[in-house]
Order: structure tokens, then sequence, then C-alpha cells
């Protein structure tokens, strides 16, 4: 089964530690980061997309993605 996750936060470095900590957990970057005006907190909010390959398992509703680690 192949999972995604999109990481979200604030255009800072709590964002660039997020999604090297994703990476550091097995996981693979999927596509360019985005980036956006939140006009009600008036701040730059990035999201990048993650996938992971988990083979041997089956998707279920509820699945928690970030227990996925090596």
């Amino acid at each position: 089964m192949k999972l995604y996750r999109l990481l979200t936060e604030i255009d800072d470095s709590v964002f660039c530690h997020k999604v090297s900590k994703a990476i550091s957990e097995g996981w693979d970057l999927y596509g360019s980061p985005t980036y956006a005006f939140d006009a009600g907190e008036g701040v730059m909010k990035c999201g990048q997309a993650v996938v992971r390959e988990v083979p041997e398992e089956n998707y279920r509703e509820g699945i928690k993605l970030s227990s996925y680690k090596d």
C-alpha cells in the first residue's frame, strides 16, 4: 500500500524540521512544495506532500499515518 500525507505549517524552520523528520522516517517527497498566504493569520503557510510504500499492508480507515517509521 502507498500512504500519502500532506505536511503543513507556517513558513518557518518548524516546517523544514517537520519535512526533514518525515524524510528521516522513510517518507519520500511527492511533488513540489506549495505556499499560500493565510489572510486570517497574516502569515505565509507551506505544504509538502510525502508518500511511503508499506508492503504487505492494506489500507484501513482511521490509520495513523505518522506511526509509519523505519
